[in-house]
This record gives structure tokens, sequence and C-alpha cells, in this order.
């Protein structure tokens, strides 16, 4: 029930945070014509083929006025190579393997899925962030051989932050580029709230193998069990080094990645709602 509480309380303050920047975003430039597109009909299935080849894409993104360098940059993202996008979480965090109303498409090599994990573990806006969940572990007394203070502050955020540094390539690059599986979030984009919210928690236990079909999702389950296992058995402290300590950090990678998989599948809406009201 622990690694729970903790979930939920950093979500609660995440969201707060979150809001706040977003809120800062309302004088931002009006929706993009994909972002108009997709309010103005039903989008595509995750586990569907896109009903436009690129080639379409462009030329209706042409003909379309309003469109912004940063519009014709997404879309050539979701379009080229790398599969991957610049779009960020509630405009902070990385969010570079979530893709909107995509279809199927070119499996991410070895190379550029420990390219994109990178990019996201190191990316100036997680430092923060580890710093707050560190604080969180020092007032709940998670690591009491850290102790309080400066040091023992320390010694959480270097913690936190190997955690989900961890974590983070074993599910995302170590173990999809094992297994041959496709580390991307696809959003479903339509739908009603309680088949989205289910499509999104479902992505913990099924993914896309590199070749497009569903699979298990061994990466998330079993890298998130073997990170838990390495971080609980190396760093933490000596007492922490427990079977029931391994077992917590694992439910909360677990519940935390399900928290994130349910905001990406709406921060496409949030988003566009940001948008309509700015121009208002």
């Amino acid at each position: 029930m622990k690694c729970w509480y903790r979930v939920i309380v950093t979500t609660g303050a995440l969201l707060c945070f979150l809001e706040a920047g977003a809120r800062a975003q309302t004088g931002s430039p009006p929706p993009t014509p994909q972002d108009q597109s997709s309010s103005a009909g039903p989008a595509l299935q995750a586990e569907q083929a896109p009903s436009q080849t690129p080639s379409s894409q462009a030329r209706q993104q042409q003909s379309e006025p309003g469109t912004t360098t940063i519009d014709h940059q997404k879309k050539k993202d979701l379009q080229n190579k790398s599969g991957t996008s610049n779009d960020r979480l509630f405009y902070t965090l990385p969010n570079f393997l979530t893709l909107e109303n995509a279809g199927q498409l070119p499996p991410l090599t070895s190379g550029q899925k420990f390219k994109v994990v990178t990019r996201s573990s190191f990316d100036f806006v997680v430092y923060p962030w580890y710093g707050f969940l560190a604080g969180i572990s020092q007032a709940e007394n998670s690591d009491p051989e850290y102790k309080r203070g400066a040091i023992g502050y320390a010694k959480g955020y270097g913690s936190a932050f190997a955690d989900g540094t961890i974590e983070s390539y074993f599910t995302c690059a170590i173990a999809p580029s094992l297994l041959h599986q496709d580390p991307r979030f696809y959003q479903m984009g339509k739908g009603g709230a309680w088949r989205r919210t289910g499509y999104a928690v479902s992505r913990i236990v099924l993914t896309r193998g590199d070749s497009g079909d569903r699979q298990f999702n061994f990466s998330e389950v079993v890298g998130s069990a073997i990170s838990s296992a390495i971080s609980t058995y190396s760093y933490h402290p000596r007492q922490s080094k427990t079977l029931a300590t391994a077992a917590s950090v694992w439910g909360t990678q677990v519940g935390w990645d399900t928290v994130t998989y349910v905001a990406k599948e709406f921060w496409p809406d949030l988003r566009r709602k940001i948008h309509n009201e700015s121009r208002q």
C-alpha cells in the first residue's frame, strides 16, 4: 500500500505543478490544423493503420493556412524514420515516445531506442523532478539510513535519479531491443473516457512488437522488475536490501507508469482545450 500512496501523492503534486505551467501557456499560438482535424473528426484507433498516406498529409498541411513551423516539424517527426516526437507532457516532461493518432510506423532500431531514452532521461526538466521525489522520500523517511539533512537528501536524490534512469533504460531501450518490442505509446484518441482510460492502463501489459503485432508487454513488466532488483541490491541502504523492498520499488514504478500512460492519452485533449481558450 505504501508504494501506491507514494504514487498518489506524487501524481497529485505533479498535476498541481503542471497545471500552473499549462496556464502559463494560454497565450500560446492558435490551435494547429492537426489539432483542429483531430477534434473535428474521429481519430484513428491505436491498433488501426492510418487512413492517409504521408504524401496526402503533407499536401493537406500545405493547403491549410495558419500552419506554423512547429506544426510542420511535428508532422515531420511523426513521419520520418525516427518515429518519435518532440512533444512535452503538460509542456514540461519529455514525451518523446508518444505518438498521436498514428498507425503502423517503421520499427525503431536499437540505436534509436537508446537515443530517445537518453534524451528523456537527461532532459533538463527531470533534475528538479527527482529533487521533488527525493524530498517526498525524506519526508516519509523511506530510507532511514540516509537520515535527515543535506547529506541524506543528496543520497535520496541520487537514488531517485538512478531508479528512474535505470527503469527507463530497461523498459524502453534494453528490453525492447532484446525482445524486439515497440516502446512507443500510441494514443487511442477517440471514444469515451472510460474506454480510453482502459486502453491506456492496458498498455502496461500489452504492447506492439517491432513487427506490428500485439504482444504481452514483457519490456514493461519484466524490465521494471529487473531494474527494481538492481537498484535494491546495489546502491540502496543495506537495511533496504530485501525482497519486500524490491517488490515495493517495482510496484511504485509500474503504478507510476500506469498513471503516466493515462496522462499521455488525454494530454492532447487538454492541449487543444488550452489552445481554444487562448483564442477566445
